[in-house]
């Protein structure tokens, strides 16, 4: 877990956010019990029930699993789940405006992946 939570967002989907890049980078495993409520408003002296929102996200988007009375667990689709949907909102929050600014600077698409190619150098040569 984080050390910390900050004001950037709602505390709900950092708690959020933090399952899922726990689950992406392997720190939780498909099956591997996390962390509960509980332990979330101990760890960072909040709410429970605002830990829970976070957690019941990843429940109903099919991350988590509930087994009553042992806890949370992932589910063996998680990760491939959340790779997928963070592709998405990768694509729709970078590429597209990319692409759109690309379009009006008039930035041929064999240009555009020559510079992606290159990266940090591009313009230094």
């Amino acid at each position: 877990m984080k050390n910390s939570l900050d004001e950037s967002k709602p505390i709900f989907l950092q708690i959020k956010e933090q399952l899922e890049d726990s689950i992406i980078n392997g720190a939780i495993k498909a099956g591997e019990r996390v962390p509960s409520t509980n332990e979330f408003a101990a760890y960072y002296k909040i709410n429970p029930a605002t830990a829970a929102k976070g957690i019941n996200e990843l429940v109903a988007e099919d991350i988590l699993f509930k087994r009553r009375g042992v806890g949370m667990f992932v589910t063996e689709d998680a990760k491939q789940l959340l790779v997928e949907s963070r592709k998405k909102t990768f694509y729709e929050n970078f590429m597209l405006p990319l692409k759109n600014e690309a379009n009006k600077l008039q930035i041929s698409e064999e240009e555009l992946m020559d510079m992606v190619k290159r990266g940090d150098d591009f313009y230094e040569n």
